[in-house]
């Protein structure tokens, strides 16, 4: 009874939050109706027994990606006066969701403590209970699929590397670092013990 509890609340309150996040019309609430949507979403991971995933939901969805998304929400065009003042309004709603969030660990302790929800199953090692979820994708990871790891690794950072390059501007005026120089420093030239007098301060 406890796990289909857990399920339908996960599951309605994810729906619930990805609707609020498209027809919100602050982007600021937007953004934090969807890392509420990305917890919930965890939370049925882990009720499935796919515990890696729902770290990968937390972690890069809502460490990252939303964090992201709330910096591109900063740079727009917002009148912060106007949220500062709707601050003491919205404070009611803001101690609801953290409830809620309370609630739902609650809820997801004591449905792990009861055996989880046993519609998700697992095959090979992880099904034996030799290995968890997470130890037999890394398994697979690093032996079967090592290669292909590494391909995808390699083809992210050939982006990340083009990404710079693309984007790279030459600019007059700014110096260049010149990084053997800097290494062929000594500490004798890279400080400088000062003893200044009393009020007259530093010279630069």
């Amino acid at each position: 009874m406890i796990q289909a509890f857990a399920f339908y609340l996960f599951a309605t309150l994810m729906l619930f939050s990805g609707a609020v996040t498209i027809f919100s019309r602050n982007p600021v609430h937007s953004v934090l109706w969807l890392i509420l949507a990305f917890f919930n979403a965890a939370g049925l991971m882990v009720l499935v027994g796919a515990e890696f995933i729902a770290m990968l939901l937390v972690i890069v969805y809502v460490g990252a990606v939303a964090v992201l998304f709330l910096f591109v929400v900063m740079m727009l065009d917002i009148d912060f006066a106007e949220l500062r003042a709707g601050f003491v309004r919205n404070f009611p709603l803001g101690l609801l969701l953290a409830v809620v969030l309370f609630v739902e660990l609650f809820v997801g302790l004591v449905v792990d403590n009861a055996g989880g929800l046993a519609i998700g199953k697992t095959s090979g090692a992880a099904a034996q209970g030799a290995l968890s979820n997470t130890e037999a994708i890394g398994a697979l990871l690093y032996t079967r699929y090592l290669f292909l790891f590494e391909a995808a690794g390699v083809i992210l950072l050939v982006a990340m590397i083009g990404a710079i390059v693309l984007t790279h501007r030459q600019r007059s005026g700014v110096r260049g670092q010149n990084v053997a120089k800097q290494n062929a420093r000594r500490p004798d030239e890279a400080t400088v013990n000062m003893q200044p007098e009393i009020g007259k301060g530093v010279s630069l």
